[in-house]
C-alpha cells in the first residue's frame, strides 16, 4: 500500500535521519529500490520524473505497476510514490494517476506565480490525501528540461512557500544535478540553517545527492535535511556493471542475452547503491 511523504518524513526531521529518494525508470529500477527497502526494513519514496513517466508510457501506468509490485513483492514498508520536479499540469494527472506524492517546482518561475500556483496544488493534494513537495532557488543542472545553475534559496522566499502548507520543500543551496565538477564549492550550510530557522520543523529535501560526500550529508541531515534524492548514482552504476557483463562476454555464453539474466547485474548493482544510501542517510530499521 502507498502511503503520503508526510508521515515518514515528519518522523525523519523528530529522529534526525533522512529518507532516501530514489527514482524509478523501469520495472527493475523499481524491484531493486522495493527488495532493498524491505531488507533494511526502511521508508522509501520512489521517484519519477517528467520524463521517466512518459517513458513509461504514462502515470497511470507507473501507479499501477509500482502498487502491483509492492502487493506481489509482500513490502510491508512505507512507501510513497512521489513525482519529482513536475510541472503544474504534471502534477494534476499525477493526481488523477494515483500517486501519493508530488512535487511541485516551480523555482524557475517568478516567486509571486511559484506561490499562486504552489498554493492552488496544496489545496488539490491535501483533497486528495496526497503530500507535496515544492522549490525555492533552482537546483543546478538539467531535470527534463528545466536547467538551473545552483542558485541559493531566498529565506524569506522559503518561508513565503512553506506557510502556504507544503508538507516538504526543496531549497537550492549549491547543490546540483548529475555529476558534480571537480571545482564544486560544495553545500552552502550558511544559507541551509538560514532557511530551516524560517522554516522550522518543516522537513527540508536536498536534490542531486549523488556525489556529496558523506560527511557533507551527515551535516546537511543535522541542520534539518529529511528527503535525500539520489538518482544519476543509480544510472552510473548500472551501466557500469552492464557494461562489464557485456564487455567479459557473458551475453554470448549460453542464453546470457536472455533480458533477465542481461539486465540482472546492473539490478545488482541498484540494490548495492541503495543499500549504501540507505545506511549512510540513517534510514534503516526506521520502517
Amino acid at each position: 500500500m502507498l502511503v503520503t511523504a508526510k508521515e515518514m518524513l515528519d518522523k525523519a526531521k523528530a529522529g534526525h535521519y533522512a529518507v532516501g529518494h530514489f527514482n524509478i525508470n523501469n520495472l527493475e529500477w523499481t524491484k531493486s529500490i522495493l527488495a532493498v527497502a524491505q531488507e533494511l526494513n526502511s521508508p522509501v519514496i520512489l521517484g519519477v520524473s517528467e520524463g521517466a513517466g512518459k517513458y513509461m508510457t504514462g502515470y497511470k501506468t507507473v501507479a499501477a505497476m509500482v502498487k502491483a509490485m509492492i502487493e506481489e513483492m509482500g513490502i510491508t514498508v512505507p512507501v510513497a510514490l512521489h513525482l519529482d520536479h513536475g510541472s503544474y499540469e504534471g502534477c494534476k494527472k499525477c493526481i488523477e494517476a494515483g500517486f501519493s506524492s508530488i512535487m511541485f517546482d516551480g523555482s524557475h518561475l517568478p516567486i509571486e506565480e511559484n506561490i499562486e500556483k504552489t498554493k492552488e496544488l496544496v489545496k488539490l493534494a491535501h483533497e486528495n490525501g496526497m503530500s507535496i513537495e515544492a522549490e525555492v532557488g533552482s537546483i543546478g543542472g538539467e531535470e527534463d528540461g528545466i536547467i538551473g545553475a545552483g542558485e541559493f534559496a531566498d529565506p524569506e522566499e522559503c518561508k513565503k512557500i512553506a506557510d502556504l502548507g507544503v508538507d516538504f520543500l526543496a531549497a537550492g543551496i549549491g547543490n546540483i544535478h548529475g555529476k558534480y565538477p571537480a571545482n564544486w564549492p560544495g553545500l552552502n550550510f550558511d544559507v541551509l540553517a538560514k532557511v530551516q530557522e524560517k522554516t522550522g520543523t518543516l522537513p527540508l529535501v536536498l536534490h542531486g545527492g549523488t556525489g556529496i560526500p558523506a560527511d557533507m550529508i551527515k551535516k546537511a541531515i543535522t541542520l534539518g535535511v529529511s528527503k535525500i534524492n539520489v538518482n544519476t548514482e543509480c544510472q552510473l552504476a548500472f551501466a557500469d556493471a552492464t557494461r562489464k557483463y557485456i564487455e567479459a562476454g557473458k551475453d554470448l555464453e549460453g542464453k546470457g542475452f536472455d533480458p533477465r539474466k542481461l539486465l540482472a547485474p546492473g539490478a545488482e548493482a541498484i540494490k548495492d547503491t541503495v543499500r549504501e544510501k540507505i545506511e549512510l542517510f540513517g534510514s534503516a530499521n526506521k520502517a
